[in-house]
């Protein structure tokens, strides 16, 4: 793992305090995830390239966004990464929906231990009201659903003016097939900067001007 996250730094460009935060992150990883089924062993050998430095790259395609939703945060992809890169940022929230009280538990740990300015949600997604989070730039998920259900979870917020950010990995050819033309979004296809044959969806309310 040392040769992992000596490549998933530089990719971030990392300075020593995300540095220091990601490092604790995944020190509770290791101490959390059997007990809270947060990720397999063959996936923790692998978390730095796999999913760190997958879940950073996100920020680049919503460079502005400074108000994230992460819906399914599971053990924190790419939601407390997200919130990790930009904790020294004023004006920062990501909120992390998880109805898993579990991983709630682990999320509000490492939310501490790291000072990110994540918040920690106990909920079905459906079951939140968007309008308590206020304004939200951009929303994110990550292996939660496929893209259609996963825009209609978004929806709510989509609707209010947020940009969808979704990691596809290699599945993404057709997953937006069953959109019609009269879809309210639109969609790009953008390659993932770490795999070429992945994407990443980014979604918003269309234009029809």
């Amino acid at each position: 793992m040392t040769d992992d996250r000596a490549a998933a730094l530089a990719f971030i460009g990392a300075d020593s305090g995300i540095e220091a935060r990601l490092d604790r992150y995944v020190d509770l990883l290791a101490r959390w995830r059997k007990a809270t089924n947060l990720m397999s062993e063959s996936a923790f050998f692998q978390v730095w390239a796999r999913h760190i430095a997958d879940s950073a790259q996100l920020l680049a395609f919503a460079p502005l966004a400074r108000r994230w939703v992460d819906l399914g945060s599971g053990a924190g992809f790419p939601g407390m990464v997200i919130a990790i890169q930009l904790a020294e940022i004023e004006g920062v929230e990501v909120h992390c929906i998880e109805s898993d009280q579990r991983k709630c538990a682990f999320l509000r740990t490492v939310a501490r231990a790291t000072a990110a300015p994540a918040h920690i949600h106990a909920a079905r997604i459906e079951t939140l009201d968007p309008t308590m989070l206020k304004p939200v730039d951009a929303v994110t998920a990550r292996a939660l659903a496929p893209l259609p259900r996963l825009v209609g979870l978004a929806s709510p917020w989509l609707t209010r003016g947020a940009i969808g950010i979704f990691p596809r990995g290699r599945s993404e050819a057709s997953s937006t097939e069953p959109f019609s033309d009269a879809s309210e979004f639109q969609f790009e296809s953008l390659p993932s900067k770490l795999d070429r044959d992945a994407r990443i969806v980014r979604v918003a309310v269309a234009d029809r001007e």
